[in-house]
C-alpha cells in the first residue's frame, strides 16, 4: 500500500521542490489541491517549534501523515534577522520583492566579509494525529547577502544569497543544482533515512 503523505504548505515553489525531493521514495504526495486545509498561527520562537505547528495541524485536518517544513534566511550582521520572520520580513501582505528590498536597506552598510548569512529548514513529518515522535530534521546552506539582486531562477530570498562554493546566487543555479545544495535538500536528506523506515 503507498503511503500518502500531505505537504502542509501554500508556497508553490516550496511545494514544487519538495515533490521533486520526495519523489524517489514513491509517496503519494497530496497537497492543498486534492485538499483545503487552514494552515495555523506560527507562534513559535523557532523554526522547530513552527514546523512542529504546522505538521500537526494540518495531519489533525487530513486524518493521515504531514509533513511541514519551517524556513528561512539567517543574517549574521542582523542578530538573525529575518529569521522566521522571513516570509513577512517587509509586513503583510507577504511579497518577495518588499522582502528583499528591505534586507537590501538593512545591509547598506555592512562591509562584503560581514554579509555572512545561512538559509535554514526545518522539516517535521506526523505520521498519524496526535503522533508523539515525529520525524525531525535540519538543513543549513551557507552564503552571503549580496548588494543587488542576481538570477531568475528560485523564489524568496534566492536572488540576494550568493553560495560561495557555487560561485552563483541561489537564484542563478539551475534547479536541479539547487535541489543538491540547498538548506531543504540538506534537512530532507537528513530526514529521508527516518521516512525509509516509516515506510518499510
Amino acid at each position: 500500500m503507498t503511503q500518502s503523505l500531505f505537504l502542509a504548505s501554500g508556497n508553490p515553489g516550496k511545494i514544487r521542490e519538495l515533490e521533486q525531493l520526495l519523489q524517489p521514495l514513491g509517496v503519494h504526495i497530496k497537497t492543498q489541491q486534492d485538499q483545503a486545509v487552514v494552515m495555523p498561527e506560527e507562534t513559535g520562537q523557532t523554526f522547530i517549534e513552527n514546523a512542529i505547528i504546522k505538521a500537526r495541524a494540518v495531519a489533525q485536518q487530513v486524518n493521515g501523515a504531514a509533513l511541514a517544513d519551517d524556513s528561512g534566511l539567517v543574517v549574521d550582521a542582523l542578530k538573525g534577522e529575518p529569521g522566521i520572520y522571513s516570509a513577512r520580513y517587509a509586513g503583510i501582505p507577504a511579497n518577495a520583492t518588499r522582502n528583499n528590498d528591505k534586507l537590501l536597506q538593512q545591509m547598506q552598510n555592512v562591509p562584503v566579509p560581514q554579509r555572512g548569512a545561512q538559509f535554514y529548514c526545518a522539516i517535521v513529518v506526523f505520521r498519524y494525529v496526535d503522533d508523539p515522535m515525529p520525524l525531525v530534521a535540519t538543513g543549513t546552506w551557507q552564503g552571503r547577502i549580496l548588494t543587488l539582486p542576481d538570477g531568475e531562477q528560485g523564489f524568496g530570498y534566492d536572488p540576494l544569497f550568493y553560495v560561495p562554493e557555487l560561485g552563483m546566487s541561489a537564484a542563478a543555479l539551475p534547479p536541479q543544482v539547487k535541489q543538491q545544495h540547498s538548506h531543504r535538500a540538506k534537512a530532507l536528506q537528513a530526514l529521508m533515512p527516518q521516512l525509509q523506515m516509516w515506510l518499510s
